[in-house]
């Protein structure tokens, strides 16, 4: 009984396994983040309670299928989205609101660290937050006794230990020989103390921990957290909790050299695992680790899904005037389907997806803009495809620089909300990537059942990881699409459109 929760950005899900993986029950509790005081962030108390109701809803459809209620498991993992920023004091008291992966208010903060380390450190990362309260001045700062992630918060509340996985530490700071860089901690804790704060940068990260050590064990009061109803028996083993892009490469199976995973939801990103370091540092480029701690290049784009999703809630609208009705999925595939009929040069349309703004692109706040050559064609198929594609593209960018530097990726496994209509989502990722994109049956279990996986290998962590998921995955059914020469010449020509484009979501975003 192997129980994995992942607490993405718009949906808490919980996934309960058996010992080969298999999926027994599922449960998830739908959540969003409020824009509050220049921040995007969740509050905590709603995140706990997303953990609950997912539980609950899991242990429900468990009882529906076995006939039994669960009281006790075997083991347990956390997931969680990367990077922001959650500070406590000495009492374990949350100093400001949590400070998400989304924002992008710490500019100053990144550039001054990536020239001091000699490493990309991009706005996103705890070490990027934390610095950039130096800068401004914060009143918190001098309280500041530990940091974390919010995987490390929830597995912090169910265990009482403040460790982490090392892929989402090295989302925080640098990671070298799975452990924080040394001479980096030297060289921020020296900057700190130019700015007058007298705080050593590794005493208030997380402890770190390579997949399948020990990270603890349920607590009392976290079954109670889990399951108030007290059935749920404490003493389960956890494993160390882990980032998005961490549990999204064990979810996938693409945790070795030349392998790579590619998450599309509401953010998306690319991970490559390197055979050799990159020869530049590029702020395009983060550089972190598998859970096993093997390097791997990280394109990340704030911005993937939430456009779509958009315009899909105001076709809904437009369905429910005509006095229709049309489910979320049916109205999302259909969608998706028709983009397959657009034409060469997709109407001749530009779209730009930025809700929030978007580092690889070089836009600070989002101005979502869809715009029309007037000798284009205005239809559903090609506003549909330009729309899919500009969700794609920041990533394309980032791809062109990874190319530059010949990382090789013999194969790309897909997971997200992205790839739900067959073959559409995967025909558009290998056009964007390119490179063929392989999905699972279990794709759509994503996080939540790759950190169940990293639970399972906590009990079973005799052999490396990657020869772990090989047998797992073993028997996986799965579909593989290669984008056609047509798709790939139709993809380009949009992103010919759409690197011009970016001077007008620029002037979008200083005139508006």
């Amino acid at each position: 009984m192997i129980l994995g929760i992942e607490l993405g950005s718009t949906r808490i899900k919980a996934v309960l396994t058996d010992q080969q993986g298999g999926v027994l029950a599922s449960g998830a509790f739908e959540w969003e983040n409020d824009f509050k005081d220049g921040f995007w962030t969740y509050a905590l108390d709603d995140a706990l309670k997303g953990v609950r109701e997912s539980y609950l809803a899991l242990k429900a459809d468990y009882e529906k299928t076995f006939g039994k209620t669960i009281t006790k498991l075997d083991a347990i993992g956390v997931s969680a989205m990367m990077h922001g920023y959650l500070a406590f004091d000495s009492e374990d008291n949350l100093l400001v609101p949590f400070r998400t992966w989304r924002n992008t208010t710490t500019e100053k903060a990144a550039a001054e660290l990536t020239k001091a380390l000699g490493f990309n450190m991009p706005q996103r990362w705890s070490a990027s937050h934390y610095y950039q309260a130096v800068l401004n001045g914060e009143e918190h700062v001098g309280k500041v006794e530990f940091l974390t992630t919010l995987a490390g918060y929830v597995h912090w509340m169910l265990t009482g230990r403040k460790v982490l996985g090392v892929g989402d530490a090295s989302g925080m700071f640098p990671i070298k020989d799975g452990n924080y860089d040394a001479t980096m901690l030297e060289k921020i804790n020296a900057l700190l103390k130019k700015k007058g704060v007298n705080k050593d940068m590794g005493a208030l990260l997380p402890k770190v921990l390579a997949a399948g050590e020990d990270a603890g064990t349920l607590t009392q009061a976290g079954a109670l957290l889990l399951d108030p109803t007290g059935t749920l028996e404490a003493g389960a083993a956890v494993c160390p909790p882990e980032g998005d892009a961490g549990t999204g490469m064990v979810a996938t199976n693409a945790v070795r050299v030349r392998t790579g995973n590619v998450s599309a939801g509401t953010s998306a990103f690319v991970m490559l695992v390197l055979e050799k370091p990159l020869q530049k540092i590029y702020p395009e480029i983060d550089i972190v680790t598998t859970p096993a701690g093997a390097p791997v290049a990280m394109v990340h784009v704030n911005n993937c899904t939430s456009e779509i999703n958009a315009w899909a809630s105001l076709f809904a609208e437009v369905v429910s005037l005509t006095g229709g009705t049309v489910s979320k999925g049916e109205l999302f595939e259909r969608l998706f389907k028709v983009s397959a009929e657009s034409d060469g040069e997709t109407g001749k349309l530009f779209a730009c997806n930025f809700l929030s703004g978007e580092p690889i692109a070089g836009i600070r706040e989002g101005r979502p803009l869809f715009l029309r050559m007037p000798d284009g064609e205005m239809n559903l198929a090609n506003f549909m495809q330009a729309q899919i594609y500009s969700a794609l593209a920041s990533l394309h960018l980032g791809m062109e620089i990874l190319e530059n530097e010949n990382v090789g990726v013999e194969s790309v496994c897909g997971h997200g909300g992205f790839f739900k209509t067959a073959f559409i989502g995967q025909n558009a990722m290998s056009a964007a990537l390119g490179a063929p994109v392989t999905v699972m049956q279990t794709a759509g279990e994503g996080g939540a059942y790759g950190i169940a996986l990293l639970a399972l290998y906590r009990l079973k962590n005799g052999q490396p990881l990657e020869a772990f998921l090989d047998g797992v995955f073993k028997d996986s059914e799965k579909t593989t699409v290669t984008a056609s020469d047509q798709e790939r010449a139709k993809f380009a020509a949009f992103m010919k459109r759409y690197k011009a484009g970016l001077k007008i979501e620029k002037t979008a975003e200083e005139a508006l």
